[in-house]
């Protein structure tokens, strides 16, 4: 019998959540975060799809994506994969990497979505356990300077992002960051592909063909990513569900839960949960 679970953890202060999971028979839609990810397979390994490659990440590797990395996932055997992931949003990352004299680097920039990295792994799952297991509030910000610290030493190759799939001709490039901007300005409206033409004054084919070029995913799923995160925000907050649903532009509530749960591999009533500061228990799902 498939046995899968998850456990998530969100704080209340600052923009850092994590999960640990196990799933055997769950499949992540393609969907993308707006921070960091940090993740560690702790047994079995899974199957996943990140700038138009195919990856895999075994027991003891590390994944890192940079914001808005779209991805999918599932588990590359029947015996499933354990792992524990932790989403930092950039505005954290970069107050971790200022220097003493309070100057921001350029943010770092994970070329490999999958590095076998023991250091690494150490202390993305120390930082894990802190988080999960209730550790004082100061410890947790000394894990997590080390985590983040270690990772833009040993992962990153530059500042900047974020990266997309190979990269896009300039001219497709163009005609997606038009159509992306309308997007993002009228995600709650049932737009078409007759919208997203007339933004770029492109065919509704090239602009798709475009859009896919430099983002790593269709309009229609930037669209629903965007609903999602709005959705997420808002269930953080404390919205009903069933009204955080009708003000992200989902039909319902059901709607808005069957693709969180693919997105984010928990339910909207799972993630709500009391939010909480370090030093609190994590909660299972």
């Amino acid at each position: 019998m498939p046995r899968d679970w998850a456990r998530y953890w969100r704080s209340a202060d600052e923009p850092i959540e994590a999960m640990h999971a196990h799933f055997e028979r769950h499949v992540y839609h393609r969907h993308s975060h707006d921070g960091y990810s940090l993740g560690v397979t702790e047994s079995g390994a899974q199957t996943f799809s990140c700038r138009g490659s195919a990856h895999t990440s075994a027991a003891g590797m590390v994944m890192a994506f940079n914001p808005d990395d779209p991805h999918d996932g599932h588990a590359s055997d029947e015996g499933g994969f354990t792992y524990r992931m932790i989403h930092i949003g950039p505005g954290l990352v970069a107050n971790i990497l200022s220097d003493t004299a309070g100057r921001r680097a350029g943010l770092p920039l994970f070329a490999d979505p999958v590095t076998d990295d023991a250091a690494l792994a150490a202390r993305v799952r120390a930082l894990h356990r802190g988080l999960l297991g209730g550790a004082p509030a100061l410890r947790c910000d000394e894990l997590l300077a080390a985590a983040v610290g270690t990772a833009a030493r040993r992962a990153a190759v530059r500042p900047g992002f974020p990266i997309r799939d190979g990269g896009a001709p300039a001219a497709a490039a163009a005609i997606a960051a038009k159509v992306r901007e309308l997007i993002s300005d009228r995600y709650l409206d049932d737009l078409t592909a007759g919208d997203l033409a007339a933004a770029a004054g492109r065919s509704r084919f090239t602009v798709h063909r475009a859009f896919v070029s430099a983002y790593g995913m269709a309009p229609s799923d930037y669209q629903r990513q965007l609903r999602l995160r709005a959705a997420r925000a808002l269930i953080a907050r404390g919205t009903p569900i069933s009204e955080a649903a009708a003000q992200a532009g989902f039909a319902d509530q059901s709607h808005l839960t069957r693709w969180f749960a693919r997105c984010y591999g928990v339910t909207p009533a799972s993630y709500r949960g009391p939010g909480r500061t370090p030093g609190s228990p994590e909660r299972s799902t």
